[in-house]
């Protein structure tokens, strides 16, 4: 499905897309609908949601750097419902650190897929080791917090 639009600014930085509620129907997949997203020759995976009244999809600043585009920008948007499985690489080392905690495992297989995604892309985006390891040692406690 295909529309135009205009990539909004919510706050500082934070940047999404009004998706017609007639995208969303047509879809048919309920409110919140897996999608993958074009713009520009830029494709990235998301979910559409319902905040304030209105559908969004958000555009990241990695996604507005691959599509070359920015807050206020005519857009042409192209998406589609996304039914392939939605899974998450661990890294090895993370994954020991997990398997080493009781319980850490479950707790992290029973997280939504984006708080998986964000916790191994916080590990992998560690420039340094030391770095890494804390980040590691910082998301098995919370997942053992609970």
């Amino acid at each position: 499905m295909k529309f135009a639009t205009t990539l909004e600014l919510y706050g500082k930085t934070a940047t999404g897309i009004e998706v017609p509620g007639e995208v969303v129907e047509a879809l048919g997949a309920g409110n919140r609908p897996p999608v993958t997203v074009q713009i520009n020759t830029f494709t990235y995976r998301s979910t559409i949601a319902r905040m304030g009244g209105v559908f969004l999809l958000p555009v990241s600043a990695e996604v507005r750097a691959g599509a070359g585009i920015s807050a206020g920008e005519r857009i042409d948007v192209e998406v589609e419902l996304d039914t392939a499985p939605r899974e998450v690489v661990v890294p090895d080392d993370f994954r020991a650190a997990l398997e080493a905690a009781p319980g850490a495992t479950a707790a992290f297989d029973k997280l939504s897929f984006t708080h998986r995604k964000e916790h191994v892309r916080a590990i992998e985006e560690a420039k340094t080791d030391a770095t890494r390891l804390r980040r590691i040692a910082k998301a098995v406690e919370k997942l053992t917090a609970s």
